[in-house]
Order: C-alpha cells, then structure tokens, then sequence
C-alpha cells in the first residue's frame, strides 16, 4: 500500500512545482530536491511491503515512509487552499466572487507582505522532510533492504521461516464427521465413478475449516472407489515441498515396490517422474493431491501420471482458491463446498457436545446462539463443541460472551488456518484485507464502496494502463477465489455485496492492530475501553457516546467511520461532532452513519481540506461545506428517500470521479468540468439534456432516473459521446418515456450493460453492430411491435436477457437455430396476447436459467421447461441508492 502512496505524492510534486511556480520563489530548488529524493524510495519498496509482515523493524520503517508521504501531501494541501482557497473566503466563510481574486491573492502574498503563503516556515518544512528521508535512507542500508528491480526475494526469512512452519504443522483435516455433505459426496463420488474412460480432476474448494480434506479422505476411502482404481496415492501439498520430495512420497504411497528406498532418494525430477510414469503404464489410478495453493505444482507433476490409459483414472484436489480449482487442468469438474446450513449445524455441535451431559432449555438456547455465530464452518463448530463439552454448564455463559478468544485459545488448527491464509496473500492484497476489520461483525459490505475506500486509502497503484477501481475490483475478485471474502448479494451477473466470516473478521482485526493499521472503539463490547485513542491511521466507532467525544483525540488519523450514535442528545450531537471534526483536520476518508446534521457540523467538516471520500445521509449540500474539498473523489449520498441539491460550487471539485445518490441543482455549470468522473447516478433526463456530454470523456457507469409530469423522448444522441460507457440505466421510476433510436449508440464501444424501461419504437436491424459487445440487456415497457427475437439472437456477447412486462405486443416468436449461443440468463414477462414462442433446434445452446410469468399464456418447448428458475430479487429494478 506504501509503494501506492508514495508513487502518487511524487507525482503531485511534480504538479506542484509546474502548477504553483509563481509562488515558490526560493524554495523550487528544495521542493525539485525532495521529489527526486522521494522518488528514489520508491525502488525500495516492494521489496520492504513483501516483508514488513514478518519484521515488526521493516514494518515500523514502511509506516515511517507513509507518514513522511502523509505529512508531504499534507504541505501541498495546505499551502494550495491558503493560495486559492482561503484568500478567497470572507469572514463568514462564504465564498468571495471570482472576479479578480488571483492578483489579489498575489498582491497579499508579494507585494503588501501579509504572509498568506510563508516561504519560510515552508522551506523549514521540506528541510525537515529532507532530514526525515536521509534517516530513513540509512535505515533502509541496515535493514538490508534491495531494489525491487534487482531482487529476487519472495519475503523475508522470518517470514518465509513462519509460513514454513504453519506448512508443516497443520494438514486441515477436520475428522472424520461429514455431517450436512451428503449431496456433495454423492455428486463428487458419481463423478470419480463415472464410465468415462479419459482421466479428469475433480477439484473441492472452499474456505480453510470447511471440510474439504475429510470430504475428499470420505471419498478416497469409499468402498467403491477402492474397488475401481487399482492404485491409489494421497499427498498434502501444504509443506514446503519440493517437486522431487512430492514424487517420492507418491510414489511410496502408491505402495510401489523398491529395493532400495534410498535409490529414490537419489533421483532427480526428471528421473522420478519417469519411473513413476512407467510404474501406472496400463492401470487405474486415483491420486488425491491435497491443500493446493497454486497451479504450478500439478503443472510439472502431471507428466507423470499417463493420459492415454482409457481406464478412468481421477484426480482429487482440495484447495481455498478458486481459481486454481477451475483452472488447474483442462479437464477439471470444479465443486465449491458450501457452508452447512443451520441444521446440520446444530446437529454436528451436539453429535460433539452433549455426549457427557443432556442438554436442557437454556444450555440448547446458549448452544444455538453460539453455533450460529460460527456461520456454518465445521471446524469452528467442531472445536466449539469439544470447548463445551468440557465445561461446566455455568460456564457456558462465559465462553459465550468471549467466543472467538475461546476458539482461538482451543485449537491450533485454528490459528494456524487463520494465520496461513493472511501470510500466503501477496503483499498487495494484504492491506485490502485487513481493512475488511473495519466494517461491525455480521455486516453487509457494498462492493462499489470498499472498491472506491481502497483507492482513496492508497492502496491501488495509479497507472495509465489500467483503471484504479478495476484493479480493486480485481483484488475483490482474489480475495473472493481465496475464500477469504464471502459473496453475498449478486445482481445482474455482477457481485453487489459481500460479507466476511466472522473468525476471519476476527483475523484481520488482530492482525491489523499488530501492524499499528486500524482502531475499533465498540463500548457496547466493552464499557472498560481505554479513552486514549491509540494513534492509528483508520478509527471505526461502533457506539458513538459523550464519554467518547469528550476525551478522544487523535489528529493524525486518516479514516474515519461512525456506525452508531448511542448517548449522544440530538440536540447537542452536531456540536459534539464539530469538537471532533476539529481534531481529525488530516481525514482522507469520512463516512458517516447519522441522519441529522448540525449546521456547525458542516462548518467544520468544511476545513477538512484532504477528503477524499465522504458517505454521508445528506439532502442539502451547502456550498460553504463543499467549497474546500477539492480532493474530493468519492461523494456517496446513501438511501435518504430524498433527494439533494447540488451547489455550483461542485464544479471545482476536479478530482471527483464517483457522485450517487439523488441531485438537483444547475446541472449546466456542475458537471461539464468533471472529467474525470466514473460513475453518475442518479440524474433526470432533463437535468441531463443541460450537461456538456462531450467533456465526460471518462464516465464508465450512468443512471438516468425520474418522475416526468408529461410524455418525453429520450435521444442517445448525447451517449454517443461517452466513449468510455460500461453500463447505461434509463428509466427506473420515469411515469412515460419513449426512446429515439438506438443508432447512437455504437458511439460507445464499450458498453456492455442495458437497461431501458420505456417505449422504443423499433431495434435497430444492425443492433449486433450497433452493440457489438453487449453482455447484459433489460428491455421493458418497450411496446415493440416487430418480433425482437430475429435480432437480439444476433448479439454476439449477450449472456443475460431480461425481457419485461410491455416489451412486445405481437401473438408470435421465434428463435431460429445459432441464435443466442452465448445466453446463460433469460427472463420473459410476456403479455397475454403473445401465445407462441418457437425454439428451433441449435438455439440457446447455453441457456441455464430460465424463468417465464406464471401469469401468461405462453406455449413453448418443452425441453426449455426443465431449466431452473433465477431468482427474480437478482434482475429487479437497480439499487439507485445504495443502503450504508
């Protein structure tokens, strides 16, 4: 995350020293000094981020380099509002007219001598960030810190040492219990018994502690998979391996005879795979290779294992990352293993608790409550039981109020699991996680929000090649595939929501309070929390109380997130909040989870010149409270039912690249300076219809959404300018619209995601043209008259067609034999008029979910009949507001 931070501090210098020449003077020399100082850290880096997690001295040298980066940013900041901002600003903090400012400014500066910039005082600045880099310089020599160009290192000892011994001591197997997988071995043994006489692998995946490892040891041991494969073997890939320590200990668990083990000992890889190979010419073979952490193992082992033997052999693969578990081979059956449902739950914790002692009313009520905590996982579940079923029933409430702690301190396997997963994550992603401990226990995370929170916090390199908030997302997407992030809500195709299991939010808390990362003050946990705030960069505070506020302080932090308000009076909340705000003058991150604001609040939340982000409940944005938050780029209004109103004054905000939530205001002179705005939601067509659309050369998401008192037409003659567009929205709760052609459109190559509810006279015959890479497409209210089938089967890349009530008012369709070859998704809410839909043979050859109105009349195949049904709360109308 440093090597994200420090990039981007170099790079504002050099904006400075071009931006801001006239007022530098005398320190231009220093300012181009500490650029070229601070950019040659930045060879040091990665190589100090990769093992900073397992040298606490390394750590504390990286936090000094963010700290240094921090105070440098915070110059600049500073010294441009004084320059451009506050000089521009009169007694009441309203902003002064424009006319004119600039040679006043200068005059106070140069000419009348009023110090509004002191030269000085910021040339004794950059001398003491210089003093702070030369120190740190030597640190980094005695650290033995290398050039990330040069060096080869994967981490440092101690840490390589750690993740060793984790490898070695734990194998993850939970027991021989399988309670609530009986589906999953009946599927999985259906597959390794299976007549196909090619060999295939079949992969189990899944978070660590749910049970791959003793479904997969279920399987192996199964009488009837021992009957088929004449030789079977079991590895465990988690030790440090080698791959000739791998094809020895396969080769002895095949149960192959050697005169002398030592020979095999004495063999290299080449020779090892090829005897092995020779040894399974002509027969069956089952090979479970278990707690695979990446694809390069099997890569070079299965040249020994024989493809052309026709007899049905099978490998068996655990492993938490998904991505290995699809990707691993070309012919692979994948199988996520699910978390056990609440009753198999609460049978697996009394098969392992209650064989000492029966259960009575209150026990089975603390038990319930416990297990359900646990969410599902067998081995906490199972490590909880055997916790319990050693305790006196008195001390069930005990282990109850301190759960994770009694989990932690009763299993190693545990620890180790926990601690295994955060070590093997690259350094990259391990900020990513642990910022996933901020969020309150059993919380519903929006993804667009945590996507845009990483930016903000640094923790995306900016790089021309690649768009910030998709390398976030990409890192979303990984920790998902390590089973380390939990999928909660999807919608169209497209991850909305998440959660994260509960022991592992535990993780991450721990582990980021070692690494001085992040603070959480919760006194509805624990009344007896000191009130001296320790000085971490990121504060979430559960239970806002007077008690709170009264005492804390903490002017270095940088994200701040309030999640509740507990005794704090509303009438005296906003001064309260002001006190605090005045205290936290360097925040890059501000989310707030309160309804009702004070104007002195906003008064002082003003002066925090540095946001980045703010999330906020907000249906008046005054201009004195946006006026100085040019950094801003995220402003997240959350579900207020309300909409709010925009002041001019958001046009100097040049840095904003993600406004939602609800707005009005003078469109014509907000937006059209925005050009590095992303997303856009929501707008009316009205409000749109003023925007300078051909400035927005970076707008990638756009929701168009309204009440309109009479009939209007939509025209995407102004879409065509946005050649960045992804996904396109118009019409949510619009009363009448009708749309001009759809022609426009393929001024925006890039989009991929449709949804239009509103009257459209006819699509276009060249749609497959016009929308050549089209993923998802959601017509309604469409009233078309020509059947839409013949064309939208032409669109080369749909995968997800919703086709909704008013769409089409004719008897008769038809879908014509190659058509849709890559839709997966189709929903019809067909009219009642509209009787017949004919499938010829050859279309749809990928469709695996279908759901048509119970309400219609509609005749089709029958084959179509037997697909399941998607569930219709997944292709609804889009969340405009996200809920915090």
């Amino acid at each position: 995350m440093v090597d994200a931070v420090v990039p981007f501090v170099v790079n504002r210098l050099g904006d400075f020293l071009i931006s801001e020449a006239v007022f530098l003077g005398g320190v231009k020399k220093e300012v181009r000094g500490l650029k070229k100082e601070l950019g040659s850290m930045q060879h040091l880096l990665k190589d100090a981020e990769e093992k900073q997690y397992g040298d606490s001295d390394i750590h504390k040298w990286v936090s000094e380099i963010k700290e240094l980066a921090y105070d440098i940013e915070d110059m600049l900041d500073v010294f441009r509002l004084k320059v451009h901002g506050e000089a521009n600003d009169d007694d009441s903090g309203k902003p002064k007219p424009k006319s004119g400012c600039f040679p006043r400014v200068c005059s106070s500066i140069f000419d009348k001598g009023k110090e509004k910039v002191d030269l000085y005082n910021i040339g004794k600045d950059i001398k003491d960030f210089r003093e702070r880099f030369n120190d740190l310089s030597s640190k980094s020599q005695v650290l033995r810190l290398k050039d990330s160009g040069n060096s080869a290192s994967k981490g440092s000892s101690k840490t390589t040492g750690k993740l060793r011994e984790l490898r070695r001591s734990v194998s993850f197997a939970v027991e021989e219990n399988v309670v609530g997988f009986v589906d999953d071995a009946q599927t999985l043994l259906a597959k390794l018994l299976d007549d196909d006489p090619r060999r295939f692998i079949v992969s189990i995946y899944g978070m660590g502690g749910l049970g791959k490892t003793t479904l997969a040891r279920k399987l192996y041991h199964h009488i009837d998979v021992q009957r088929k494969f004449k030789n079977c073997a079991w590895v465990a890939v988690s030790q440090d391996y080698t791959i000739q320590d791998l094809l020895i200990r396969i080769f002895k668990s095949f149960g192959f005879i050697v005169e002398n083990s030592e020979d095999l000992e004495k063999m290299n890889e080449e020779d090892l795979g090829r005897r092995l190979h020779k040894s399974l010419q002509g027969h069956s073979y089952l090979l479970v290779i278990d707690d695979v952490w990446d694809k390069e193992a099997w890569r070079i082992l299965k040249a020994a294992f024989p493809t052309d033997n026709k007899n049905g052999s099978r490998v068996i693969v655990t492993t938490r990352n998904e991505e290995v578990a699809k990707n691993l081979d070309e012919r692979i059956h994948p199988h996520r293993l699910r978390y056990l449902r609440r009753d198999e739950s609460w049978q697996l914790f009394c098969e392992k608790t209650f064989q000492n002692f029966n259960a009575d009313e209150e026990l089975s009520k603390l038990g319930r409550e416990m297990v359900q905590k646990c969410n599902g996982l067998p081995l906490a579940i199972i490590v909880l039981g055997g916790i319990l079923s050693n305790k006196k029933p008195q001390e069930w409430h005990g282990v109850r109020n301190h759960l994770w702690r009694h989990l932690k301190a009763g299993s190693i396997e545990i620890n180790s699991l926990l601690a295994l997963s955060f070590d093997s994550l690259p350094h990259q992603l391990k900020p990513c996680f642990l910022y996933l401990g901020l969020f309150p226990e059993d919380s519903e995370i929006i993804i667009e929000k945590l996507m845009y929170l990483w930016v903000v916090e640094g923790f995306i390199s900016e790089n021309e090649d690649c768009i910030m908030e998709e390398v976030a997302k990409d890192y979303i997407n990984k920790l998902i595939n390590r089973s380390l992030i939990q999928v909660e809500k999807r919608y169209w195709g497209r991850i909305v929501t998440c959660r994260v299991h509960d022991l592992l939010r535990d993780l991450a808390i721990d582990m980021a309070k070692d690494f001085n990362f992040l603070y959480i003050y919760d006194e509805i946990k624990d009344s007896n929390l000191s009130l001296v705030v320790p000085p971490y960069p990121r504060q979430a505070i559960y239970y806002l109380t007077k008690r709170f506020l009264s005492h804390q302080s903490n002017p270095r932090s940088r994200s701040l997130f309030l999640f509740g308000f507990g005794d704090v009076e509303l009438g005296t909340r906003g001064q309260r909040l002001a006190t605090m705000c005045r205290t936290f003058r360097y925040l890059r991150v501000l989310d707030i989870g309160v309804y009702k604001h004070h104007k002195i609040f906003d008064k002082e939340m003003a002066k925090l010149i540095h946001l980045k982000y703010l999330g906020w409940y907000k249906t008046r944005i005054d201009a004195s409270l946006i006026y100085n938050l040019q950094r801003l780029q995220t402003l997240f209004i959350y579900d207020t039912f309300e909409v709010a109103k925009l002041p001019t004054e958001i046009s100097r905000l040049q840095e904003l690249r993600h406004l939602i939530g609800g707005f009005y205001g003078n469109w014509r002179l907000l937006i059209d300076n925005l050009t590095k705005l992303q997303t856009l939601r929501q707008v009316s067509p009205s409000i749109w219809a003023q925007i300078k659309t051909e400035n927005l050369v970076n707008l990638r998401e756009l929701f168009i959404a309204g009440i309109l008192r009479e009939r209007a037409e939509f025209c995407f003659d102004s879409i065509a300018n946005l050649k960045s567009l992804r996904l396109l929205v118009v019409g949510g709760n619009l009363d009448e619209i009708s749309f001009s052609s759809l022609q426009p459109l393929s001024g925006c190559p890039h989009l991929i995601d449709l949804r239009l509810k509103g009257k459209l006279e006819k699509l276009p015959e060249d749609i497959h043209q016009v929308l050549p890479n089209l993923e998802c497409l959601s017509l309604e209210l469409s009233n078309l008259e020509d059947d839409p089938m013949p064309l939208l089967e032409k669109l080369p890349k749909l995968t997800l067609l919703k086709l909704g009530g008013g769409f089409y008012k004719g008897k008769k369709m038809m879908s014509r034999a190659n058509g849709f070859m890559w839709l997966e998704i189709l929903l019809l809410d067909v009219a009642y008029e509209t009787e017949e839909w004919q499938v010829e043979d050859g279309s749809l050859p990928r469709l695996n979910g279908l759901r048509i109105d119970r309400n219609s009349n509609l005749n089709y195949p029958e084959r179509l009949r037997s697909l399941p049904s998607p569930d219709l709360d997944e292709f609804g109308e889009y969340p405009y507001f996200p809920r915090r």
